[in-house]
């Protein structure tokens, strides 16, 4: 998976109606104004500190970025950018947004001189997984085999109950588990860099709120799902973030965990409605696109349920707006 990701990114801009997927940033302006919002207000309230960076994970092509910091600066916060980011395609997309901004390969060399305000819009569920699955013999590792022309999951010959961790007993032959160490290992480095330097991460994905089972691997291309084997590196590779285990490793650094809430309730509690009439008033003519930009991302049916809000802050960081909606 890490593989054929890596190449699919380096070699395209996946994004938009001629690409593969399309994310909320691209849907509507909308999305980047709240999320922009949500970090001034909670940057007010711990009292407008120094030294602020603004640091998003796989960025995109920069339009959330280019969003939330207009939403930002209206509240006199204007913080350095900082974009992790490995795409050649993607990183020069970025740049005729934001020249001024500060490319990192990964999370080590992010500053350690202020709060770091940390977007993830879509970006844990792309990174790697693995899988093991529980046979008669014990739980096994999912392997990648080929079989002729193709690529299939087959189960590997050595017993892996010590990677499973816990008593694992009792389940159906076939049964599915999922661990993804790549996030277990990012999410630790940020919350203690939270931890010692003050700020938030923020991370809309999704996902699911508590443990389970079944594989969630899944695979898109030209805005249609395919089999993960079929055509690995010319396709979007993606697995459901487990955000049980993202809050836990947060509350284990000391951070406060709020959420996960719901998308569409986390934008609705934060005035995603008043905008778009706002919006309607001002742009008229848009007023169609404009409503459908905010059913898509708000109602049940579309991203409202699917996609969920989780924050983590520093126990001396205020209480951030949007998760009175959230789930226990």
């Amino acid at each position: 998976m890490a593989i054929a990701n890596e190449h699919y990114y380096a070699s395209k801009d996946p994004l938009g109606e001629e690409g593969d997927f399309v994310t909320a940033p691209e849907i509507s302006q909308m999305f980047g104004e709240i999320v922009g919002i949500w970090l001034a207000d909670l940057w007010l309230r711990k009292g407008s500190p120094d030294h602020c960076h603004y640091v998003e994970l796989g960025p995109g092509r920069g339009t959330l970025a280019q969003d939330a910091l207009r939403s930002l600066a209206k509240f006199g916060c204007t913080p350095t950018i900082h974009f992790v980011e490995t795409s050649p395609v993607l990183k020069a997309k970025q740049a005729l947004l934001h020249p001024e901004a500060i490319w990192h390969d990964d999370i080590g060399s992010l500053p350690d001189d202020g709060p770091l305000l940390v977007v993830a819009n879509e970006f844990f569920d792309a990174l790697p997984i693995e899988q093991f699955v529980a046979t008669s013999g014990g739980w096994r590792r999912q392997m990648v085999a080929r079989d002729r022309s193709k690529f299939v999951a087959v189960a590997s010959a050595e017993v892996a109950e010590d990677r499973i961790g816990g008593s694992m007993s009792g389940f159906p032959d076939g049964t599915i588990l999922e661990r993804s160490p790549v996030s277990v290992e990012l999410a630790g480095h940020l919350a203690n860099r939270l931890a010692k330097q003050g700020g938030t991460l923020l991370i809309i994905d999704y996902g699911y709120a508590r443990p389970g089972t079944g594989s969630t691997l899944q695979a898109v291309k030209g805005h249609m799902p395919i089999s993960p084997f079929d055509s690995p590196g010319t396709s979007d590779l993606t697995a459901h973030v487990d955000f049980h285990t993202l809050a836990n490793i947060a509350r284990n650094r000391l951070l406060s965990v709020h959420g996960p809430a719901e998308q569409g309730q986390w934008l609705k509690s934060l005035g995603i409605d008043q905008r778009a009439e706002a919006l309607i008033n001002a742009t008229p003519k848009q007023a169609d696109n404009i409503r459908a930009a905010h059913q898509r991302l708000t109602h049940a049916d579309e991203m409202g349920c699917l996609f969920r809000v989780m924050a983590a802050t520093p126990i001396d960081w205020p209480e951030p707006e949007g998760f009175s909606y959230g789930e226990a």
